[in-house]
């Protein structure tokens, strides 16, 4: 049997303090409708009091398992492709000039027009800042960090590829 897929999942950043929106929101299931789905669903985006839909990525590979993902009442943090990196409590940072926006499952995708063939979703982080940030802003933090670089494919869909680690280490390093 195949685990949920992307548009069956949903959640909360983790450690996030949740209002009572944010909370019905990360126990609501999107809701789908029409060919492939349309998500409904949108998330609060660190407190600006503007709401900002999930991205879609769609994903070259097709894993059954993926970040937010339920196994036997607990959430998937991480998938296949992701490097795991303990932060033990402190922060990420933009690795580029870039964008920052909220991926269903609890994830964030970071995107820069300096590598505009690649995407970093970023899983693990608690209130992370959405939006337009600066080389070495505060993304936001978290016990542990789930990386995943993706590259575009001639086809529009997105591969998850070893990240190079200078980006990685750009995205923990601390000033």
């Amino acid at each position: 049997m195949r685990g949920k897929s992307r548009q069956e999942q949903s959640g909360g950043f983790e450690g996030q303090a949740l209002s009572g929106l944010q909370h019905f929101l990360r126990h609501l299931k999107p809701l789908t409708a029409g060919v492939g789905g349309l998500m409904l669903v949108t998330l609060i985006g660190c407190g600006r009091g503007r709401v900002v839909a999930p991205r879609t990525i769609p994903i070259h590979q097709d894993w059954a398992l993926q970040p937010g993902s339920d196994i036997g009442g607990y959430r998937v943090a991480g998938s296949l492709g992701d490097v795991s990196i303990e932060l033990n409590g402190h922060q990420v940072r933009a690795p580029f000039d870039g964008r920052v926006e909220p991926l269903a499952g609890g994830c964030v995708v970071f995107s820069t027009p300096e590598i505009p063939a690649y995407l970093f979703r970023l899983c693990g982080l608690s209130n992370p800042t959405l939006g337009d940030l600066q080389r070495g802003d505060k993304i936001g933090k978290g016990q542990s960090l789930q990386f995943a670089a993706m590259r575009k494919q001639p086809d529009g869909t997105w591969a998850i590829v070893e990240p190079a680690l200078d980006i990685l280490e750009r995205t923990v390093r601390q000033p």
